[in-house]
């Protein structure tokens, strides 16, 4: 077992489906806790809790390349700034809002807004097969949102919320293609530490604010279940993984997969709410599949 896990390691390629495996749940839940969780909130306790859970394992080394996290604090900021507090706090903003066709449409733009985040910032080229790819899969998402109707494309409104869902992918576009300058020199879990703690400096004075207007946390069960397992898995394993993708892939192919976030939360959906399948679902998932593994076969 052990021999397997590092050679999964090594080739993540097959790992690539784990990280929107737990996005799709952290969907469902931030969709149920909108009603009663405010968004930055909740945002600052999925990081408190995945920085707790990290931290005992990191702090000594974090301690020892100290000189290395200050030499490189700006980049260290900005990824806290898209990629923690940016992308979350916008997503569960918008999630009280925006219609669940919607969210998977524009969720499902990553693909294409890491490729252009790299190539602006420098990063790296894109193919002609990963575009291959990410065209076939935002075709299928498209049809999906669409519910096998084109018609369906222009009813989909693009009012303020719709624009936030935009404006959180594209934040974690640019923390995507930010991962690619992270120094070899610094430990990833170190790195990813100080990210989160960075990310949670940001949310801190927007959390204020939110707290002066009279927001209320709720402390039930169900609600602390919620936010720990965003913390654990949708935050802390779910970034280490992206990490690891994108360090070894590249930012375009591990991209391709936030397309999975909107197939496991169709199926998620079916299993836990009951909601039927459709036949515009089944063959907006085939191309989904298939955009993929058209993007990442090597």
């Amino acid at each position: 077992m052990h021999k397997s896990l590092l050679a999964l390691w090594a080739q993540p390629i097959w790992l690539l489906w784990v990280p929107p495996a737990f996005w799709a749940g952290n969907l469902v839940l931030g969709r149920a806790l909108g009603p009663v969780f405010p968004p930055v909130s909740l945002a600052v306790g999925r990081w408190v809790v995945a920085l707790a859970a990290l931290a005992p394992f990191v702090w000594r080394q974090a301690w020892r390349e100290r000189d290395l996290l200050a030499r490189h604090w700006l980049l260290i900021a900005a990824c806290g700034a898209f990629g923690v507090a940016g992308y979350n706090a916008l997503g569960y903003l918008a999630l009280q809002t925006v219609p669940a066709a919607s969210v998977a449409f524009l969720n499902s733009t990553l693909p294409l807004m890491v490729p252009l985040a790299a190539v602006a910032l420098g990063i790296e080229r894109i193919t002609w097969k990963a575009l291959f790819g990410i065209a076939i899969s935002f075709v299928g998402v498209a049809w999906i949102a669409a519910r096998g109707d084109l018609a369906g494309l222009l009813a989909l409104r693009w009012d303020g919320g719709e624009l936030l869902v935009l404006l959180a992918v594209s934040n974690y576009a640019v923390y995507s293609v930010l991962l690619r300058r992270k120094p070899a020199a610094i430990d990833p879990l170190v790195f990813l530490a100080a990210t989160m703690a960075s990310g949670l400096v940001v949310l801190m004075p927007f959390w204020v604010f939110e707290l002066a207007r009279g927001a209320h946390i709720p402390t039930d069960p169900a609600s602390v279940g919620a936010v720990l397992y965003i913390g654990v898995f949708a935050s802390l394993f779910a970034f280490i993984l992206w990490s690891r993708c994108v360090a070894t892939l590249g930012a375009t192919v591990t991209g391709v997969s936030f397309h999975l976030v909107a197939l496991f939360t169709a199926l998620l959906a079916f299993l836990v709410l009951r909601e039927p399948v459709h036949a515009f679902h089944i063959a907006g998932i085939t191309l989904i599949l298939l955009g993929f593994f058209v993007a990442t076969r090597r």
